[in-house]
């Protein structure tokens, strides 16, 4: 697959995307971490991190390709590079120069991430609507059936898929999992006929219904670790992500350039 223009696709996809109206400060997060084997280095980091930022939760502390600074993945939120002594601390991502201009490590790094969790779910957990003949590109989305621009994108799935563009769903309820879209995914997640049912409910149109032991919560916590924080989000078989509806000829040029 061809490499992205990542100037250009947030530039179509953002202007159409149903924002999320959950929004969980960080500090009523649960204070954890999830490194192993520290070095002193990471400790101190780890120390300051804990004691002066209420609720954070530290996924990693790893060198950085820069020496003596070290970069902390975080639970919900920016990266963070730190110095080797504790005591200095910059948010944001690292870009390095290179021949082909400069390249941003953090979004790099996340993108590895995506491609990581995204190889751990059973197809059998997503939604498909595969590509027709050949199939020439993957696109992973976030969707929600309550979400207009979801169903805008919904409603060209049959030039998507002639395009040989299969797409995979994964559940998102933007509004979180105590409100009214919650229940619609997990009984659209639960049907025998998972696609007629979603085609259904991204309608507009009452469905049955249904409950099951189902991945909706585990996919919506994915996302929100992802950085979504609206639907449609697109996540590209390269592991970078774009938010928003992109109008089914863009995307195939996009997805497709010259095939």
């Amino acid at each position: 697959m061809k490499k992205f223009l990542y100037n250009k696709a947030p530039a179509i996809g953002a202007l159409f995307v149903c924002l999320s109206s959950l929004s969980i400060p960080l500090q009523a997060q649960t204070v954890q971490s999830s490194m192993v084997d520290d070095t002193p280095e990471v400790a101190a980091i780890r120390e300051v991190l804990l004691n002066t930022q209420n609720g954070i939760v530290i996924q990693s502390v790893v060198p950085s390709p820069v020496e003596g600074l070290y970069e902390v993945r975080i639970q919900n939120g920016p990266a963070i590079y730190a110095s080797a002594d504790a005591q200095f601390f910059i948010p944001g991502d690292l870009y390095q120069a290179t021949q082909n201009g400069l390249v941003n490590l953090g979004e790099s790094r996340r993108n590895e991430m995506r491609l990581e969790r995204l190889a751990a779910i059973d197809e059998a957990d997503m939604i498909i609507f595969p590509a027709e003949g050949e199939e020439k590109a993957v696109l992973t989305v976030f969707t929600d059936v309550d979400c207009q621009y979801c169903r805008q994108l919904h409603s060209e799935m049959p030039e998507i898929n002639e395009y040989g563009i299969t797409i995979r769903y994964l559940a998102f309820p933007r509004s979180g999992l105590d409100q009214v879209t919650y229940p619609k995914m997990v009984s659209t997640w639960c049907a025998e006929q998972r696609n007629v049912i979603f085609t259904t409910a991204i309608r507009g149109a009452q469905i049955a219904p249904n409950d099951c032991d189902n991945p909706v919560a585990e996919q919506y916590q994915m996302g929100r670790e992802f950085g979504v924080t609206g639907t449609p989000t697109l996540v590209f078989e390269d592991g970078s992500m774009v938010p928003g509806y992109i109008p089914v000829d863009d995307l195939a040029a996009f997805l497709l350039g010259d095939q």
